[in-house]
């Protein structure tokens, strides 16, 4: 039997809820998750439609790219339409789950998909995040020293970009004197004892910690552990916003923008005056990325595309670098592929339908 809880429990092992912006409201929205799972109905956009669609069709989960509740209710009348979906939710047994920012941000995320889409190669965060990894130093007897790197590495640490197990180990001793009351896993209470130890350094998530902290625990030998955590500076590379790549040649700029109004439906590409140069470095950021733009500008992109830009902001990039805007819906549909794989993947008889309501709010003439 599939639980809610269980699709949740792989959305978020895909990309996990601390990986959301300040701003966010990603997780669940609505509902309990204890309940077992009828269907699965995934859109972008939660709409009256949207929920009416998933009562008719016997789904009691929705997943939504943008969060149906994104600022605090103050009151649930019905007087709007997230009020009422809130309340046709409530009243038909439907839980109501978001992954928003987590999954943008995540590797393999949504702007991963939308490079995929775009033939990109060489394809590496925009903007990495900032001051989210951590460091652990452990010091540990070297008859230990294997398992407590595994059960490290088992808990999520050691990942620097595509490589994986990552640790730094140097051979030393260790003096300890066990005093009344202790049980010491070597030497004798009351003595001082010298024991040859390795450090081990890894690198860590810093939303992992306490995981990590437990299996550092449940592996080590020592009564009391001896470890240091150190914040990082360093930009965490394989976790952002944006990502930049390159083209397999070059293409005409005119064309290009054509190819992408082609694959992405979009009504129409608005886009800064055309340089006239061929492009081979794209940056792209689905929704709202406009302000990201400058980032793809110092890293040398050709061409920057999001869903949403400022217009005085546009003004900036004028004969520097083309930038396409093709809509917030437009940039971000591909996030239902992302879900459906993620469901289907790990629970492939769970019965999984992609939205047939169009809920982008833009239309074109």
């Amino acid at each position: 039997m599939v639980k809610i809880k269980d699709i949740t429990d792989a959305l978020e092992m895909f990309a996990p809820l601390p990986l959301q912006d300040d701003f966010d409201n990603a997780g669940l929205q609505i509902g309990l998750t204890d309940a077992e799972v009828t269907g699965v109905l995934l859109c972008l956009d939660v709409t009256e439609a949207v929920v009416e669609e998933a009562i008719a069709s016997g789904c009691n989960l929705i997943v939504s790219h943008h969060p149906v509740i994104f600022k605090p209710l103050k009151r649930i009348t019905g007087g709007n339409y997230v009020e009422r979906c809130v309340m046709k939710a409530l009243a038909n047994g439907i839980s109501i789950y978001s992954a928003h920012t987590n999954i943008d941000n995540a590797p393999a995320g949504v702007n991963y998909r939308i490079a995929d889409i775009l033939g990109l190669q060489n394809v590496r965060i925009l903007v990495p995040k900032e001051d989210s990894l951590l460091k652990l130093a452990v010091f540990v007897p070297l008859s230990h020293a294997d398992a407590v790197r595994e059960a490290l590495f088992a808990a999520g640490c050691g990942k620097i970009g595509n490589y994986g197990s990552c640790s730094y180990n140097l051979n030393g001793f260790g003096t300890f004197k066990a005093e009344e009351g202790c049980n010491p896993y070597c030497g004798s209470v009351g003595e001082l004892h010298r024991e040859d130890e390795v450090r081990i350094e890894t690198i860590m998530p810093s939303y992992i910690k306490n995981r990590v902290i437990r299996a550092l625990l449940d592996a080590h030998p020592y009564e009391e552990p001896a470890y240091d955590i150190y914040q990082l500076k360093n930009s965490w590379g394989s976790v952002g916003a944006g990502v930049i790549g390159e083209l397999p040649e070059e293409r005409d700029e005119l064309e290009f923008l054509s190819f992408v109004k082609e694959k992405f439906a979009v009504g129409c590409v608005r886009h800064t005056p055309l340089l006239g140069r061929k492009i081979k470095t794209v940056a792209l950021c689905g929704g709202a990325g406009g302000s990201f733009a400058p980032a793809a500008m110092a890293a040398g992109a050709d061409v920057y595309i999001t869903g949403e830009a400022r217009y005085h902001d546009l003004f900036s990039y004028a004969g520097k670098m083309t930038v396409a805007v093709i809509g917030h819906y437009e940039s971000e549909q591909y996030t239902m592929d992302i879900f459906a794989d993620i469901v289907q993947g790990k629970y492939p008889g769970v019965k999984v339908m992609k939205t047939a309501v169009k809920t982008n709010p833009v239309c074109y003439l």
